[in-house]
């Protein structure tokens, strides 16, 4: 391994998957007197295969990275930069670092666009899109400020107030996130190869059925999302997060990033 510089993992009882440089205690437990219960209460020893996945995820977005220059934050676009008509795009997070699946920012969301067919979305029109995180009890009750106040019996001012507040924060947050994109210019509909990277990557990099190889950080802002799937997740998620990944996908990963360049 260490000649061909791929990343790779120690596998122990006691504290599963760990670093070759990270220091642990010693320990008596061996895999060859556990039961099978006990195995699969100590799940991170059974994760040898989604880990090598997960490093394989990160090595393809480090070439993705060198392919199209770096990654971006939305605060940075200018209305003349070039982007592909169709992607897939993943989002870092200041101070979400990866843990056991190497160093650097963990991705903490995955997204696309145009599943129907015959859907006219780009992936700007997207990206620009987003928002998401916390959101007041007013947002999506009625058609405006006021409708929502009434509905709430709350003060319309104090309504556009934390409407306001809440936007803005949300917009400078995710402004300030940096991201890659990865151009799939296939055509719209629920089986594109967007629609099963998306699906299978936020299915690969969710905790939500098993201690995540790469938690979320205690200081997270997902840890306040009032959707429970966020918050089990460690990702701005909530489709996919409970499903199964089907490794192939990093196949079709592959193929498109290297096709970028390319006439």
């Amino acid at each position: 391994m260490e000649k061909t510089g791929c990343q790779w993992r120690i596998l122990s009882a006691q504290y599963g998957l760990v670093h070759p440089e990270e220091e642990i205690q010693p320990y008596e437990k061996t895999l060859n007197t556990m039961r099978v219960k006990e195995r699969r209460a100590s799940a991170p020893v059974f994760m040898a295969d989604h880990l090598a996945d997960m490093l394989r995820f990160y090595d393809l977005l480090e070439r993705l990275e060198g392919r199209i220059g770096g990654k971006r934050v939305l605060a940075d676009y200018i209305g003349g930069m070039h982007w592909p008509n169709r992607g897939v795009y993943f989002f870092c997070e200041a101070g979400e670092s990866r843990s056991r699946s190497g160093e650097g920012l963990r991705v903490v969301r995955v997204g696309t666009h145009g599943l129907k067919a015959g859907s006219r979305s780009t992936l700007w029109k997207r990206l620009a899109q987003q928002q998401g995180i916390d959101l007041p009890p007013s947002w999506g009750v009625g058609g405006d400020p006021g409708a929502a106040a009434r509905r709430l019996r709350l003060d319309r001012s104090g309504v556009k107030l934390a409407e306001a507040e809440l936007e803005a924060r949300v917009s400078h947050h995710i402004r300030a996130m940096p991201f890659l994109w990865l151009n799939v210019g296939d055509e719209p509909g629920p089986r594109s190869e967007r629609e099963t990277i998306e699906r299978n990557a936020i299915a690969l990099l969710s905790g939500y059925r098993e201690p995540a190889l790469d938690p979320p950080s205690p200081g997270w802002l997902g840890h306040s999302s009032d959707r429970w799937r966020v918050r089990r997740s460690g990702l701005w998620n909530n489709n996919h997060v409970d499903e199964d990944y089907d490794p192939s996908f990093l196949d079709t990963m592959e193929k498109r990033i290297g096709l970028i360049g390319m006439a």
